[in-house]
This record gives C-alpha cells, sequence and structure tokens, in this order.
C-alpha cells in the first residue's frame, strides 16, 4: 500500500487483515502500536529506543527476524521506511505469504524505485530488489486525501518488464486500466483459496500487498 501523509493507510490496513480467516496468525511489525486489527489472532511487536548509554535498541529489521520465527501466516510490516525491506522480500519469498506493509510514494508507478532506495540501504542490488519483488508482491494500494476526504485512488498489479518490475495500472478513479485482468485473476484466485479453506471470505495469498 503507498500513500503520502495522513490518508487513511492504517485504517484501511486493519480492515483488509480484519478480513483475513480467523485460524491465520497475523504478526503486525510496528514502529508505534498503530495497527488494531479486528482479528481474534494477532501478535504486536514495535520498536524500541536505545537507552541513555545507546544500548538497547530494537529495530524494525530486528523485529522482522524475530518475527519470522513466530511461524506467521501474515507478516505485516506498519510502515517500510528502511534497510527493513530486505528481510521483509526475503520472508515473502521463503512461504510466508499474504504479507501486507504501507510505503510513502506519489504514485503507485513510484513504488518499485522508492523500494530501490530503501533496498540501498540494506545492500541489497537492483537486480536483487526486482528480482525479490516480482516473486513477492503482487498488488499495490495507492491511498490519498482530496478535498479533505481519504479514499483508495488507484490499484495497480506488478509486471516483469525484462529485468525490472513495472506497476501496471489496475484500476484508477473509478476506471478500469491495461492491468484489469491481471487483478480479476487474482482476485478470481483468492476467493477458491478462501473457499478451499471453509471461508469464502477469506483473502488468501493471491492479493498480498
Amino acid at each position: 500500500m503507498c500513500h503520502v501523509h495522513r490518508v487513511g493507510k492504517t485504517t484501511l490496513l486493519a480492515a483488509l487483515l480484519g478480513c483475513v480467516p480467523a485460524g491465520e496468525r497475523i504478526v503486525c511489525v510496528e514502529e508505534a502500536p498503530e495497527l488494531a486489527p479486528q482479528h481474534p489472532h494477532v501478535v504486536r511487536l514495535t520498536t524500541r529506543a536505545p537507552n541513555v548509554e545507546g544500548a538497547g535498541e530494537v529495530t524494525l529489521r530486528d523485529l522482522v527476524r524475530q518475527a519470522l520465527r513466530m511461524r506467521p501466516d501474515r507478516l505485516v510490516v506498519g510502515e517500510v521506511r528502511g534497510a527493513e525491506v530486505c528481510e521483509l522480500l526475503a520472508a515473502l519469498n521463503t512461504g510466508h505469504q499474504g504479507g501486507a506493509g504501507t510505503l510513502h510514494a506519489n504514485s503507485p508507478a513510484e513504488v518499485p524505485a522508492r523500494l530501490e532506495a530503501l533496498a540501498a540501504l540494506g545492500g541489497m542490488a537492483r537486480h536483487a530488489l526486482h528480482s525479490q519483488l516480482a516473486a513477492a508482491v503482487q498488488v499495490v494500494l495507492h491511498v490519498v486525501r482530496r478535498d479533505g476526504v481519504r479514499g483508495l485512488a488507484a490499484v495497480g498489479v506488478l509486471q516483469r518488464d525484462g529485468d525490472l518490475v513495472r506497476v501496471l495500472p489496475a484500476w484508477q478513479d473509478g476506471c478500469w486500466g491495461p492491468g484489469r485482468q491481471r487483478l480479476l485473476d487474482l482476485l478470481d484466485g483468492a476467493h477458491r483459496v478462501g473457499s478451499a479453506d471453509g471461508d469464502g471470505d477469506g483473502d488468501g495469498d493471491g492479493v498480498a500487498c
């Protein structure tokens, strides 16, 4: 999910997580405990600043690593700001599917470049980032605030373009885009997964944000 400041991204993400089947474990990693999804199986991990002696700091990157030991069905990073994106993408590529996170970006098309910059902080090369991104992330939601009203402005789907990944518009401001069929296929696959699990409302692994 990409956004600018104060657009309701936490509310939207919490609402989406509330649709996750009750039998799945959600692990939320945040700098401050903001996410409060209506779900019976949520584990919350928050960062800790260093003490006056400079010791005891717990970073988002530390927490993402710790979260992987908790066998999450859904791994969520409240806001991706730095090198923790490397651990998050690695986790989503090793069986921890159905993850989500938020990211500051002005449009879905800018998401790959923004992730490149953050991954560089963790020492991940550009080609490696795009390879991980293509396998880990499928859908991007863009939320905005216009004239004081917050809402979903666009939905994009990720697509390989040679060695890179770009975001293909699927829906924007009420109109379908060239990524429409890809999005519908993902939603259909997610519905089938949810039905097979005995919960037709499950959002499945196919719509990881």
